[in-house]
């Protein structure tokens, strides 16, 4: 046994250890929070084991703990919780399960600290740390998991055919882990996943997308999902993604993987944001790829609108995913919807009218959408990058430059429709939304200013174009509004 007593010296554990002593129980720190300690990965969530009651080891710290500590009892489950001072300790008691071909729910009776190691994960989320006196702080290893953390391996505790087919989340797990950790599967674990991989079907969607979440959230996401590609899991799970893989050949012209360039632009933008929903925005930015994907013989390939198509495709994708169907599924939407719009003007001379374009359509989210733009520079040849990179400078140069002079972001035009209504008394219809449609495109377009009183005159060549009388003069400008500059 190897000594972590550095581990478990704080007054918490103490706290925990007496209590158990009290009530004659043993107890041990395992899981996630010993992994953790032994890697140098900074950890707050701790998981006690206990043989006899966890949640009357719960009630009894909460009343030592004192300081209005407060025990959360699940009873269903036979566990409790207590948040103290940053940490949340959570508690269960130590139990053997077995499980039915068509669920994940196990039945569960009480059993030993081997019985409840045994029904681990992995290895090295099996690793345990005695709180009991007579061997106070010693590591509990009956599967090697130490070796397995030096190798960086993820490895069953047991048959990982039984392990995975018993709880399939298991398999989405493990490619979690891979990616949080930077370890790489067991070869005869991964082999157990290729064989079991359809029992995910009977996992929930919510649990899967927790897990996706999970990865998209670790430091090199591309980790997880190569290997939910290359176990089949990907297919199932997330068919649409998977569909992105390959590379076809016609008359010797070639498209790119846009299953690898996706996850190279992941990578890349994880490096600049934790934002998970800035990060959906560059898994889901070419996912229309497939299904607009057409062979030109001058052009080659093509996939004219996937940006259109694919915008179209997120609402569809959040909810089969269980994803939240609001703003930040419309977030994800229009960073797909806008995703070429920098980079077409990084290609192009900019001219303040498609400036003026990007900043009334992106609002708030240019800043989010420029950092994704960038993260889509995947190209090999250094040059190329080098002017695509100059390129964007020169492009938020501008933003910069058209926002504090025209101020279009979040921007409402001058004359509103109540003021269209009122100068020629007309009712809510077609007439108000074509004049507020020529104002509006004759500002972007730097036809007339950005002001009260050249929309209120183009208003007014509008109306007479389309017949109507002016009945009123009596009219006050609304106050133009901006939040102050863009954070480019």
């Amino acid at each position: 046994m190897t000594d972590m007593n550095k581990f478990v010296s704080g007054p918490l554990f103490r706290s925990i250890a007496d209590v158990c002593q009290q009530l004659g129980v043993e107890a041990f720190v395992i899981g996630g929070y010993v992994r953790d300690c032994l890697l140098r990965r900074q950890s707050k969530d701790i998981d006690v084991v206990v043989v006899g009651s966890g949640i009357e080891v719960a009630q009894a710290l909460a009343v030592q703990l004192g300081h209005h500590t407060e025990a959360k009892y699940y009873g269903q489950f036979g566990t409790a919780m207590i948040r103290y001072k940053g940490y949340v300790i959570e508690f269960v008691g130590a139990r053997k399960e077995s499980y039915k071909l068509y669920s994940r729910k196990p039945e569960v009776e009480d059993g030993s600290l081997c019985d409840d190691q045994n029904r681990r994960d992995f290895t090295i989320n099996a690793l345990a740390i005695s709180l009991n006196a007579a061997d106070f702080g010693q590591l509990l290893d009956p599967f090697n998991g130490l070796s397995d953390l030096d190798k960086k391996t993820l490895r069953t505790p047991q048959d990982p055919d039984i392990t995975y087919s018993d709880d399939p989340l298991r398999m989405m797990r493990a490619a979690r882990f891979a990616a949080q950790l930077s370890f790489t599967i067991d070869k005869a674990s991964f082999d157990a996943i290729v064989r079991n991989r359809n029992r995910i079907r009977i996992v929930s969607p919510e649990r899967i997308t927790d897990e996706i979440n999970k990865i998209m959230l670790s430091a090199k996401p591309s980790i997880g999902f190569k290997i939910l590609f290359d176990c089949g899991l990907l297919a199932i799970v997330f068919p649409e993604l998977n569909a992105m893989h390959g590379v076809e050949v016609m008359q010797g012209k070639a498209h790119k993987d846009n299953f690898y360039h996706t996850l190279e632009v992941l990578d890349n933008l994880a490096r600049k944001s934790n934002d998970l929903w800035l990060r959906w925005s560059a898994l889901l930015h070419d996912i229309a790829k497939p299904p607009t994907k057409k062979f030109d013989p001058q052009l080659g390939w093509t996939f004219h609108g996937h940006e259109f198509r694919g915008a179209k495709m997120v609402p569809r994708l959040f909810k089969q995913l269980r994803l939240p169907q609001n703003d930040r599924m419309k977030f994800v939407q229009k960073m797909v919807l806008l995703h070429l719009r920098p980079i077409v003007l990084a290609q192009e001379v900019v001219t303040d009218s498609a400036i003026r374009r990007l900043l009334f359509d992106a609002g708030d989210d240019i800043d989010d959408l420029m950092t994704l733009c960038e993260a889509d520079i995947t190209s090999k040849n250094e040059y190329k990058v080098k002017k695509y990179r100059d390129n964007f400078q020169l492009v938020r140069q501008k933003l910069k430059e058209i926002e504090a002079k025209d101020k279009i972001r979040n921007w409402q035009p001058p004359v509103s429709g109540e003021i269209i209504m009122a100068v020629f008394g007309l009712k809510p219809g077609i007439e108000v939304g074509k004049i507020k449609t020529a104002i509006r495109e004759a500002i972007l377009d730097g036809v007339i200013g950005n002001n009260f009183d050249e929309a209120l005159e183009l208003m007014k060549k509008e109306g007479q174009a389309l017949g109507l009388t002016i009945v009123s003069e009596a009219v006050k400008p609304v106050e133009v509004k901006s939040n102050g500059p863009l954070p480019l």
